[in-house]
């Protein structure tokens, strides 16, 4: 009876209208604009005609050579007010193609101010950025890649929703950069430079109840050395102020009293050269502070973030019965699996332990998040299972409640229920 009082008044997201288009966030350079503002690529050339001829396309060029990529040579790209309304095509009443005075009907999208391509469902459904952020060693690239694997084999189907890549090229990219290696080689990948092209990975989350929005998922991998660059910051800070969420990684290694307990099966000179890689989690935010956090209002960011302790298999080094750090029994060990629903009762359990953990272990990293992020939540997460050894991993890959920080993400948003039952 209890529990059935209990699902009457639980707490569900409002429902949103859905308005007649959103407006759409580029997943490249970040600019903002109405749907209506989109221009096109030209599905042909012409050597007759000027306009339609092939040429260096400036602001694709200008983008790119953030990457010290070179120019590119492209089909020309149309502006649809050059466009009588009769051969604009819509969708939803959103502007998905136009026909070209040659009778050529093109829908490759793109943003007006870097010549992207933007993803089929953008001004149709929101774009959402998820942010994963953190400094270098961290496991960024791991983390996202057993993420979105997680996301496409379990949680999807616990959700009634589906994960798939928005296009064939980014789930061959996303595959062979990420998910051979782990899932199918047992490699562990190699770290994001920072001087590569920042291409995002594009997913879309749909849920078979139409009367939820679908999303469009946009990941980045960020390079971890370059969270502490001022240079490398500015660029991404764009990013980070659209986000809808961030997931803040920090690795147990990254806090200096953790680092003196646990001892990995690792020569003494190879530990001391492992630990000097590391940067203070709380050089990542004074580097957030000065090109992101600064510039909003009172200093604070209200985006949800997920703080999350990654690598959370190497804590089983610091467990001990009536330990002030882990106990054997600590709600970081055992996998949880949330169905329809964020379980807050378990939300709650990981929330406190790790915000408590944080406090012992780091202060001052701690005292920071709650000062600068005003919506945050604590999590600890394995992405693999086990600690791999000299980038082979041993056994199946078991991640341990990798999805949780997303699904905590979910409810922010608005998409899914939070009970305690």
């Amino acid at each position: 009876m209890l529990s059935f009082i209990k699902k009457i008044f639980v707490t569900r997201p409002v429902p949103r209208q859905k308005p007649e288009y959103y407006n759409i966030i580029c997943p490249y350079c970040f600019h903002k604009f109405k749907p209506e503002e989109v221009v096109f690529r030209a599905t042909h050339t012409r050597d007759d005609d000027d306009e339609f001829m092939e040429r260096i396309d400036e602001n694709l060029s200008k983008w790119r050579k953030r990457f010290k990529a070179d120019e590119v040579y492209m089909e020309a790209v149309i502006d649809p007010v050059t466009i009588p309304d009769e051969n604009r095509i819509y969708s939803e009443k959103v502007l998905v193609g136009v026909v070209d005075r040659y009778g050529e009907v093109t829908r490759r999208r793109l943003c007006p101010e870097c010549h992207n391509v933007l993803p089929v469902s953008a001004g149709k459904v929101p774009s959402n950025i998820i942010s994963v952020i953190g400094a270098s060693q961290v496991g960024k690239s791991v983390f996202i890649a057993s993420l979105v694997h997680t996301l496409q084999n379990k949680t999807a189907v616990n959700f009634d929703a589906s994960c798939i890549a928005m296009t064939p090229e980014v789930g061959n990219r996303f595959n062979n950069r990420f998910i051979r290696p782990i899932f199918e080689n047992n490699t562990m990948i190699a770290t994001t430079s920072v001087n590569e092209q920042m291409d995002p990975y594009i997913f879309e989350f749909k849920f078979k109840d139409d009367n939820k929005e679908t999303l469009t998922l946009v990941f980045f991998d960020v390079a971890g050395e370059g969270m502490t660059s001022r240079e490398y910051l500015e660029i991404q800070a764009e990013h980070i102020k659209n986000s809808s969420g961030i997931m803040f990684l920090v690795d147990p290694l990254q806090i200096r009293s953790i680092r003196d307990k646990i001892h990995l099966k690792l020569g003494t000179e190879e530990q001391n050269e492992f630990s000097s890689k590391y940067d203070e989690p709380t050089m990542v935010i004074s580097g957030l502070y000065e090109n992101f956090i600064a510039h909003q209002p009172n200093s604070r960011t209200n985006i949800p973030t997920a703080v999350v302790l990654t690598k959370s298999d190497m804590l089983h080094y610091l467990k001990e019965e009536d330990s002030d750090y882990i106990q054997p029994n600590s709600n970081v060990f055992r996998n949880v699996v949330h169905k329809e629903y964020l379980n807050n009762i378990e939300f709650e359990n990981i929330n406190g332990e790790i915000g408590r953990f944080l406090q012992k272990v780091d202060q001052s990293f701690k005292s920071a998040v709650d000062v600068y992020f005003t919506n945050k939540a604590y999590f600890a997460v394995s992405a693999l299972g086990s600690n791999p050894k000299n980038t082979e991993l041993s056994g199946v890959v078991s991640p341990i409640r990798v999805d949780e920080p997303f699904i905590w993400l979910l409810n922010q948003l608005g998409y899914i229920d939070r009970r305690d039952t």
